[in-house]
């Protein structure tokens, strides 16, 4: 069942990232999706601040993930920059999408440029903004392989 909530500005896609973060479990592995400027980075602010994190968060676009401590572990990848799953793997960064070895919380921004990476069991949210004369966004969260 997809959720689909209505944003008016950043901190308000902060709010539901923090709330979506105080609801999860870990391990557990978020998708962010939506195209440049949409605000996948800023949900992922809110979702930290959900988490118990105070740090400055930042999208790893060059370093392809950061790693973040709270009342859980935040890993946040960024792989925008990669062309194929290949150079994914070649990154040594799968056990952090293995539900069976993660010790906290993946949230990754441009999963789609990897296919295959996700686990059958994640949490996908895609941001979009309507119109880009203002700071709203819809965003829609969906459980994947989840009974």
């Amino acid at each position: 069942m997809e959720i689909k909530i209505k944003t008016q500005s950043a901190e308000e896609t902060m709010a539901v990232g923090e709330k979506l973060a105080k609801s999860l479990f870990s391990p557990c592995v978020v998708s962010l999706a939506g195209d440049l400027g949409a605000g996948k980075t800023t949900f992922c602010k809110g979702f930290a601040r959900g988490l118990g994190i105070d740090e400055n968060i930042t999208s790893p676009t060059f370093t392809l993930m950061n790693e973040y401590a709270g009342e859980k572990k935040l890993y946040h990848f960024d792989l925008y920059r990669l062309s194929d799953t290949e150079e994914f793997r070649a990154s040594g960064f799968e056990e952090y999408f293995d539900l069976t070895r993660l010790d906290g919380i993946t949230v990754v921004e441009w999963a789609s440029n990897c296919p295959g990476i996700l686990p059958a069991r994640h949490i996908a949210v895609r941001i979009s903004k309507p119109d880009l004369t203002t700071d709203a966004r819809e965003i829609a969260i969906e459980p994947k392989g989840l009974v």
